[in-house]
């Protein structure tokens, strides 16, 4: 190339140079671009975290059903009172609070679509029910979207998905959107994984709306035929989008109770009967009771100290009778007795998820065992005995399934969301036998009679018949007036004939009538036959009862 043609080239770079320059210098030195660029702010807003689903034994969401809208607030006195009357309540405070302090746009969720009234609205699924449903098993979640507690936790690995929906908008510096330009939201693609359970809706909320009557105390229905959890309610509840508010609160509302460990009292009385049948007892045998009973220098006395005269094995189950069981447990011996329970599951903790498990309970040692009046207050369900409601219904579950323990399991399979196929994922220990066929059968029929003629005469449902055993185990604390608090439970089946449903009822640390708890189990069979019946009987039943 010539020089003459080098000289050219140089200078039309040359020109281009000082136009760039040029264009860069009046950028620079305009105040109006700078003030601008200077006010423009980019405000990034997260969603809560997305998560997968938990779903009951029929693919029915425990989670995420419903659409939870939320409106992007501008700071100001004007978007206090645009939004307020669409608030929860839960939440006005906090838009007041940010109305009035934030430097710039914030979500806050409204109770619907506020797009009519010109305020930029988006939604996801609201992670728990209008009514939340069974908040101890599913747990609770941290600040950050992560499951602290029950199965949000126990899977937390599986549901977690660590992606949330934004919204993007650009800001002045005063906090308001800037014109012409519109908010932008990234989604989240509905891939994860869910968790199926083996509660039954339904159910549940029947167990939740008798327990409605409880000040403290929990119900537990297990699947007789595989020993499924088909609800649990532990009183009192918790909100799980409020946890904070249930920390320090009367009551220790954030317990599971149906998990954790209490005095069992007389409702373990039909499986020392069964041990000793097993062995050789005659069901016949009888027994003068004189409302006390003496072993090694030691009284121990039946409720209120009452007599209840010459009874055999039905008898003394019917009347809960403690000398009889006295009598039986020293005859069976404590190695038996202790054996028979770890059979049924006392004092080994049930495994229903990684990490969630139920608490052990406790049993005296064999050394202990083997003291007369450990085993004493062992047979009629005292001294050192304590086992969950969890523990008592697998072992009532034993008897109404001919004699065949399971350990109770709560998870049935993962969800693929995305399709909607389930892989099964059960959590269930191995089944073992822990009484004969026949004996089973003749402890269902000595419960049945309990409901009929014996203490637990408030457990007769309205129609049909049902087994089970009363228990009032005493805590050694006392009300403010004196009087001393027992744990009051009822466990048994129904119904009586074909067992469908193992039912426990536990009243927790009480003052009320010991037959409290049998109503409860009442109101939980009535509520498990309307479910069941066809709603042409339900309807003729209802259609009898108006015009009667």
């Amino acid at each position: 190339m010539s020089e003459k043609r080098l000289l050219v080239v140089f200078g039309i770079f040359l020109a281009m140079f000082g136009v760039v320059m040029g264009r860069l210098f009046l950028l620079a030195s305009n105040t109006e671009y700078a003030a601008r660029a200077r006010e423009q702010t980019v405000s990034t807003l997260e969603l809560p975290a997305e998560r997968g689903n938990i779903y009951d034994c029929n693919g029915q969401k425990l989670t995420g059903a419903v659409e939870q809208w939320y409106a992007l607030a501008v700071p100001g006195d004007a978007v206090y009172t645009t939004l307020f009357d669409y608030v929860p309540y839960a939440y006005q405070s906090l838009l007041y609070q940010k109305a009035r302090q934030a430097a710039s746009p914030f979500l806050i969720p409204v109770e619907r679509d506020l797009s009519s009234l010109g305020v930029y609205s988006v939604h996801q699924a609201r992670r728990s029910l209008p009514l939340p449903i069974a908040v101890h098993l599913l747990g609770y979640l941290d600040g950050e979207g992560h499951g602290v507690t029950g199965i949000e936790a126990a899977f937390d690995d599986i549901l977690w998905r660590g992606e949330s929906q934004t919204v993007t908008c650009i800001t002045t510096a005063r906090g308001s959107l800037l014109q012409d330009t519109d908010p932008q939201l990234r989604t989240v693609a509905p891939n994860g994984q869910g968790v199926q359970l083996t509660l039954d809706t339904a159910v549940q909320r029947v167990a939740e709306g008798v327990a409605g009557g409880m000040e403290k105390g929990c119900i537990l229905v297990l699947d007789t035929a595989d020993c499924a959890i088909r609800a649990a309610v532990s009183v009192p509840s918790y909100d799980p989008n409020r946890v904070s508010a249930s920390i320090d609160a009367e009551n220790s509302p954030l317990v599971n109770r149906c998990f954790a460990a209490y005095n069992v009292g007389s409702v373990f009385k039909p499986l020392l009967a069964a041990a000793a049948l097993d062995a050789g007892w005659d069901a016949g045998q009888l027994y003068e009771c004189k409302g006390w009973i003496e072993v090694d220098g030691q009284v121990y006395r039946c409720a209120q100290g009452v007599a209840h005269g010459t009874v055999d094995l039905e008898q003394a189950l019917e009347q809960s009778c403690n000398g009889y069981f006295v009598q039986l447990g020293q005859w069976l011996g404590g190695e038996r007795a202790l054996q028979a329970a770890r059979a049924a599951g006392f004092g080994e903790e049930v495994y229903l998820a990684p990490g969630y498990k139920s608490a052990p309970g406790t049993l005296p040692s064999e050394e202990a065992i083997s003291s007369s009046g450990e085993l004493a207050n062992f047979s009629f369900g005292q001294g050192q005995l304590t086992g969950t409601p969890l523990q008592v219904a697998a072992m009532m579950n034993a008897l109404a399934s001919d004699g065949v323990w399971r350990a109770p399991y709560l998870v049935q399979g993962t969800v693929d969301e995305a399709t909607g196929e389930t892989s099964p994922l059960q959590y269930a220990g191995s089944s073992r036998r822990v009484t004969t066929k026949a004996t089973a059968a003749a402890l269902r029929g000595m419960l049945g009679e309990v409901v009929r003629e014996g203490l637990g005469q408030k457990a007769m449902p309205s129609d049909g018949s049902a087994g089970g055993k009363t228990g009032t185990a005493q805590t050694g604390r006392f009300s403010p007036g004196g009087e001393e608090y027992t744990d009051l439970w009822f466990a048994g089946f129904w119904p009586l004939e074909h067992p469908r449903y193992t039912i426990v009822v536990m009243l927790d640390e009480t003052t009320a009538l010991s037959s409290e708890a049998a109503v409860l189990f009442a109101r939980m069979c009535d509520g498990l036959r309307y479910l069941d019946a066809p709603e042409t009987d339900i309807d003729k039943e209802s259609a009898d009862a108006y015009n009667g």
